[in-house]
């Protein structure tokens, strides 16, 4: 079951600073939204806010039929949103079997058949990890962390998956490896927000785009368009107007 997220007006920063400047947005429910920008643009704090992490300042956002602009991150994973942070991601010292456990028990509690069968779903899509149950997280390849973490966020059964930064660390092999993954979760219909260092990749699986400077959309588009985008790099370095498509 997937959800639609909405951004209406987004505010948000640090101290009484802000980041993110009145953005507006939207994923439909099955959707999939890559925010591609410069460092220090703000993509950070966006994906914070809508996870519950970092406070808005103004505006609103709601999944599904729910607000949730002022629930704690918490409430939020208990109404559908899951997030894998770039970093700490997984528990290095336990196992990959136990990562998927504590997964599974964030909102389920302790399992049985029905965790047992969740777990055989998850680890359909990441092969490169179903044989390593036993190894402990913190053994892995970043790849294979990361899958771990992916995984563990979808024992819990969300409607909407927030990425951070998946491909950040790893090698262009192990990076392609994950995006490929990242396709198969997205064809099993979950709504899907991601903040991308690697523009190719992070579009290569999404719907639509959209480029943050400075903490405002400065061109948002279909993902086939914006990678093809002649302004890309001048928009990146502020060299371009905003654009539309």
């Amino acid at each position: 079951m997937s959800a639609p997220l909405i951004l209406q007006g987004v505010t948000a920063g640090y101290h009484g600073k802000a980041i993110v400047h009145n953005v507006s947005l939207e994923v439909p429910a099955g959707g999939a939204l890559t925010v591609i920008g410069p460092n220090g643009s703000g993509k950070s704090t966006l994906l914070k806010s809508v996870v519950g992490l970092v406070s808005l300042m103004a505006g609103g956002m709601r999944l599904g039929e729910r607000e949730i602009g002022r629930l704690d991150a918490p409430a939020r994973t208990r109404l559908g949103l899951a997030y894998v942070p770039q970093e700490r991601n997984v528990f290095p010292n336990l196992s990959v079997a136990d990562n998927l456990r504590l997964g599974w028990e964030t909102l389920h509690g302790r399992g049985g058949a029905r965790e047992s069968a969740r777990r055989d779903e998850v680890l359909a899509l990441f092969p490169e990890i179903a044989d390593r149950l036993a190894t402990p997280a913190g053994l892995l390849s970043g790849g294979q962390r990361q899958m771990a973490a992916m995984a563990s966020a979808l024992m819990q059964g969300p409607s909407l998956l927030v990425l951070d930064e998946p491909s950040a660390g790893l090698s262009p092999r192990n990076a392609s490896l994950l995006f490929d993954r990242i396709a198969d979760i997205r064809a099993t219909g979950i709504t899907l927000l991601m903040i991308e260092q690697n523009v190719q990749l992070g579009l290569r699986v999404a719907d639509h785009g959209v480029v943050l400077v400075n903490g405002e959309i400065r061109l948002r588009a279909s993902a086939d368009h914006l990678v093809h985008h002649a302004d890309l790099p001048a928009l990146f370095f502020g060299h371009a107007p905003a654009l539309s498509s």
